[in-house]
């Protein structure tokens, strides 16, 4: 079980900003999505979002934060399970050039978010878990229609020593300037799929689409995308090969981790700027 974060001015800054980019956001998916982003939860997976309410009403009322008028006869909803469907997993090989064009397909709602979920949960070592904030879900067929892959792309971390470093970003800049990134958090080629280059090749499609996908979802775009590959698992070879930057890696330790007693894995870290002025956007003190 993950530690109480450190009540610092900077988790307060971050606090904030969250409820002020959301207001029409409840005290429930505020204290959800920070748990999201923090990643407290108990050993099961679950999040701890009563313990991160109680942690907001506390600061609520020394003043510290203002959160929204709570809401009355509010019942919670039993998060449902991913419902795992039948795919089709016939054996797809060949060469790039057989399965192109590709399609890329906005993942919304309706039969094809099913499908998504459900592909990405069983095939996907780390599973499908409930998405919560700005995010966008591509699903990507070949040119007859055949399901190849499926990438999710959510809130980047809130912080990342080597990639914060490498920005050249202070506290302030990146409370702010957070949401112009975003984090590739599953990429799935789906396992009957053998197709060279397939992988380094959606990358790149979707690195030339994603900031004007993003804005006209949400209002503005996207300078930078980020991803965080496990060392002991995989070797980024795609991102490599999609001018991906390693610029360095995790430290082992969870967001939470005072203590030194949290141990995850150790991960590279890549960026992909999509500009060439994205530091001057990211460093600018304007919205």
């Amino acid at each position: 079980m993950l530690n109480r974060p450190e009540i610092t001015e900077e988790l307060l800054i971050q606090i904030r900003q969250i409820i002020q980019d959301n207001p029409d956001w409840s005290r429930t998916r505020i204290s959800k999505y920070l748990c999201e982003i923090w990643d407290w939860r108990v050993p099961g997976g679950t999040l701890k979002d009563i313990s991160c309410r109680t942690m907001l009403r506390s600061l609520d009322s020394t003043g510290l934060i203002s959160l929204p008028e709570q809401r009355e006869y509010y019942v919670p909803r039993t998060r449902k399970a991913t419902v795992h469907r039948e795919h089709d997993t016939s054996l797809v090989e060949g060469s790039l050039n057989e399965f192109t064009p590709l399609s890329i397909e906005i993942v919304e709602s309706g039969p094809i978010l099913e499908d998504f979920k459900s592909l990405i949960d069983q095939y996907h070592y780390l599973g499908f878990d409930r998405v919560l904030g700005a995010n966008m879900k591509y699903m990507i067929r070949s040119k007859d229609g055949i399901v190849l892959a499926c990438l999710l792309f959510g809130a980047a971390a809130w912080k990342c020593k080597d990639r914060d470093m490498y920005i050249e970003w202070n506290a302030e800049q990146r409370v702010r300037k957070l949401p112009f990134l975003t984090n590739n958090t599953r990429f799935l080629i789906l396992p009957w799929v053998r197709v060279p280059h397939l992988a380094s090749h959606i990358l790149s499609l979707i690195s030339h689409r994603i900031s004007n996908d993003w804005e006209k979802k949400y209002g503005h775009p996207i300078f930078c995308l980020e991803t965080f590959v496990e060392t002991d698992r995989f070797k980024g070879v795609c991102y490599q090969a999609s001018n991906w930057i390693n610029v360095g890696k995790t430290t082992g330790r969870g967001r939470n981790d005072r203590y030194h007693t949290e141990h995850i894995p150790i991960k590279d870290i890549y960026l992909l700027p999509l500009n060439r002025r994205w530091k001057k956007y990211l460093l600018s003190t304007g919205g």
